[in-house]
């Protein structure tokens, strides 16, 4: 069973920073593309950064340069470091985890960048 715990979030003035840490269970986790997605209120669900197995990064253009994932396959763990935060980046953020064609999400964790 697959399951993913995302935390780290919270509020923060805009310039500043956070951590997002998703431990997720045994399952295939090393071999799995992980990813970050965020959804603001009244969006839909988009993508911020993916690491696949191999460690090749994807990031939106809208975080380059200010966010890093990163994973640590010891601890299961998949990290998103967030620099230079703003308020457009207010959202939920959302681990995923891609095992062959099928995606498994946290619950989310609430990031707020007040202005």
């Amino acid at each position: 069973q697959v399951r993913l715990v995302e935390s780290g979030g919270g509020l923060v003035q805009a310039g500043g920073s956070l951590r997002l840490s998703c431990a997720a269970s045994r399952t295939m986790f090393s071999i799995s593309q992980m990813g970050w997605y965020r959804q603001a209120p009244g969006k839909q669900r988009d993508l911020v950064a993916i690491i696949t197995s191999g460690e090749g990064t994807v990031y939106a253009d809208s975080v380059k340069g200010r966010f890093t994932i990163a994973r640590d396959n010891a601890k299961n763990t998949v990290y998103l470091q967030m620099n230079s935060l703003q308020p457009e980046d207010t959202a939920v953020y959302y681990c995923n985890q891609r095992i062959g064609r099928n995606d498994y999400w946290g619950q989310g964790t609430q990031v707020t960048v007040s202005s």
